[in-house]
Order: C-alpha cells, then structure tokens, then sequence
C-alpha cells in the first residue's frame, strides 16, 4: 500500500494564505453593504432641505427650466436664457443673469 505523501510546507501555507484572504473579503464585503444600508436607511435632515415659495412670479414671458439654492436665494434657469436669482426670504427678485 502506498502511504500518502506529507504535505509540502509551502502548499500548507498557501491553503492558509487563501483561507485568510477569503475571510478578510467576505469580511469587507459584509462591512460595506451593511455600511450603505445604514447610510441610505437614513432620512435626510429638515434642515438640509431646500425652502422654496410656494408660488413663483416670473417676469413676463419667463419660462422656466430649472430651479436651483443656495442659502438665502434661489435661482430659477428659464428658457429666454437668463438665469433670475430671488431673495429666499421676501421672494424679490435679486439680481437677473443673462447666459450668452
């Protein structure tokens, strides 16, 4: 009968080396879905939510594209290619940008 031959050192460390690695990934990838379920279970803050009015008065003709904040103003992209910026408090209209 043949006898099993030893096991080469270096094969035993390999098979060692593979575990710990296997181990370490499954490892971070249990980390990382369990750190981006946290994050986006999550509900956004009140406070980091955009107040805008709950009506808008466009200058005549105005049609607007997009809506965009910052603090204390927003601004309001229209189709004639201006961009106009109201005061977030008052509504007023600050400051109006064409776009060329």
């Amino acid at each position: 009968m043949d006898e099993p031959l030893p096991e080469p050192e270096n094969l035993r460390f390999l098979r060692r080396l593979v575990t710990v690695l296997t181990a370490t990934m499954i490892l971070g990838i249990t980390t990382i879905v369990v750190l981006v379920f946290i994050r986006f279970s999550q509900e956004t803050p009140a406070q980091t939510a955009p107040v805008l009015p709950d009506s808008l008065s466009l200058p005549d003709g105005a049609v607007a594209m997009a809506v965009t904040y910052g603090p204390g103003w927003y601004a309001v992209v229209t189709r004639q290619g201006e961009i106009l910026i109201f005061d977030q408090s008052s509504g007023a209209l600050r400051q109006t940008v064409t776009v060329k």
